[in-house]
């Protein structure tokens, strides 16, 4: 990449890709466990949690940047709690990028398992249960690989998903080079520069492929894992 990017080019691919990677790994174990609650709803007020759940999707994402800042800011309702308490800091850090991230991209996780798990045939657990197969036995010798396509579905299309936030991102943490400059706010940032046009039509072009080929791979390894 040393011949193709500048380094504060190469700086925003890496953090792009850590803080994608990182949204993804903490937002998974929550898509899984909200899915397994939404796949079969049997509880009052199912629909509103399935709405609440997939908001992200429909809200602007400055919207939802915004809404982590008063939560999760230096004056927010729970950011100054863990300041004062643990010294941990979202607001203009990558940290708090990959929450952004992990928050926008939390529904298209649990859409595709909820879609694995609803694929399945509930007889399953159903016979294991009379069988004798506890809670937890159930969960990882049934649920969970009956669940896998979706996961990985899931997991690789919010990886690429959030390779590309902006808004929410921008809103929470600001544009900070070196520590919260993903690839789409250093495409912003070349384009407010004299002569960025050139800088903005690379990452732009990165991106794209990137995009592709995390897209691709989803699909293929969710058709192999079926197969």
């Amino acid at each position: 990449m040393g011949g193709f990017l500048s380094p504060a080019e190469a700086t925003a691919l890496w953090l792009s890709l850590q803080i994608s990677a990182v949204a993804v790994a903490a937002a998974l174990p929550f898509a899984f466990a909200m899915a397994l609650l939404l796949a079969r709803p049997r509880f009052f007020g199912a629909g509103i949690v399935d709405a609440i759940v997939h908001l992200p999707l429909v809200l602007p994402p400055v919207a939802v940047g915004y809404l982590l800042l008063v939560v999760f800011g230096g004056r927010g309702l729970i950011g100054s709690w863990l300041w004062d308490t643990f010294g941990i800091r979202f607001v203009f850090s990558w940290t708090g990028a990959a929450l952004a991230s992990a928050l926008i991209t939390f529904p298209l996780q649990v859409r595709a398992i909820r879609l694995a798990l609803e694929s399945t045939d509930p007889g399953l657990t159903a016979a294991a249960r009379t069988l004798g197969a506890g809670l937890w036995d159930r969960l990882f010798n049934i649920t969970l690989p009956l669940a896998l396509p979706g996961i990985v579905s899931g997991a690789i299309t919010a990886f690429a998903a959030s390779l590309g936030e902006f808004g929410a991102i921008i809103t929470f943490v600001s544009n900070i080079p070196g520590e919260t400059q993903t690839l789409p706010l250093a495409i912003y940032a070349a384009l407010q520069s004299p002569g960025g046009e050139m800088a903005a039509a690379r990452l732009c072009t990165l991106s794209i492929t990137l995009a592709l080929i995390f897209v691709t791979a989803g699909n293929l390894a969710a058709k192999r894992i079926w197969r």
